[in-house]
């Protein structure tokens, strides 16, 4: 390679790592991803274990993080709450994308009633929230976690449908699409070669902001008992456990409370991260 192009590369890098929101939300996010993969082969203790003679046991070197009100290992907890945490984010913003992304791009390409019709629907969409969404679920279906990656899910189509449907107008406006239209190209070929292609920064930046709220919304649908239910572990259910003890062992909702806190704020900063990165605005800007 040539020399030249060795420092573009290395400029190119540094510039990634040095923005301290991107390394340090990649670096949250990485724990957390870690975190669930590897309770998924080992955990200190198994997560269901009940010690009836260690109940509510402080930090030691058998128990790193103490037990709950149950006996449970709490680190064991954690660990196999990150997966419900990470398989209803990364499922939840795969349905929002899948059905979002689809609409939007329809809206856009099919100007009309057709785009007037799927942008209206997306608005009354916004009148189930969440947990509306999840208690006419529980209410069909039942409680649990598929309860919540549906209702988190079907939160998620809208906000995609908007974004994509706003920015592939935006593109359809440039010159490159007049270019692939002199060129013969359809608008079904322009969609999938040339607009699509365009949007992935801005869908890969707000598929981390929706995991994040994925992540959020799962644990509040936990804590008010319509997500995951005992006794696979739950960071929202843990906290609606320790409630009544937030006196006599406040640890028991200190320890599930940050690890939310973490795993959104990893998110959220590895977001506004990859759109400075990735917004060609700001990619000549000095950080």
């Amino acid at each position: 390679m040539h020399p030249a192009s060795d420092l573009a590369a290395s400029r190119a890098g540094m510039r990634w790592l040095g923005l301290p929101s991107l390394l340090f939300g990649g670096l949250i996010t990485t724990a957390l991803l870690a975190c669930a993969l590897l309770s998924l082969v080992w955990t200190p203790y198994p997560p269901g274990e009940q010690n009836f003679h260690l109940r509510e046991a402080p930090p030691s070197a058998q128990h790193w993080l103490g037990t709950d009100s149950y006996g449970h290992d709490i680190f064991s907890q954690l660990m196999v709450g990150a997966q419900s945490s990470v398989l209803v984010g990364v499922t939840a913003v795969a349905i929002g994308l899948l059905f979002g992304v689809s609409l939007g791009l329809l809206a856009a390409l099919r100007k009309g009633w057709v785009e007037e019709a799927i942008m209206r629907l997306t608005d009354l969409s916004f009148a189930f929230p969440t947990i509306l969404a999840a208690i006419m679920l529980r209410a069909a279906y039942g409680a649990g976690l598929a309860t919540s990656i549906a209702a988190i899910g079907i939160a998620s189509i809208p906000i995609f449908a908007r974004i994509t449907r706003a920015s592939a107008n935006v593109l359809w406006q440039r010159d490159f699409v007049t270019a692939a239209r002199a060129c013969g190209k359809g608008p079904w070929a322009i969609t999938r070669e040339h607009i699509l292609p365009n949007l992935l920064s801005i869908l890969i930046v707000q598929a981390t902001i929706q995991f994040a709220i994925a992540i959020l919304a799962e644990a509040a649908l936990s804590y008010l008992g319509l997500g995951t239910q005992y006794p696979t572990p739950s960071w929202g259910r843990m906290l609606s456990e320790a409630q009544s003890k937030l006196f006599d062992a406040p640890m028991l909702a200190v320890y599930p409370g940050l690890a939310i806190a973490l795993a959104v704020m990893g998110l959220n900063l590895l977001g506004d991260g990859l759109r400075d990165r990735l917004d060609p605005r700001l990619m000549g800007s000095p950080r």
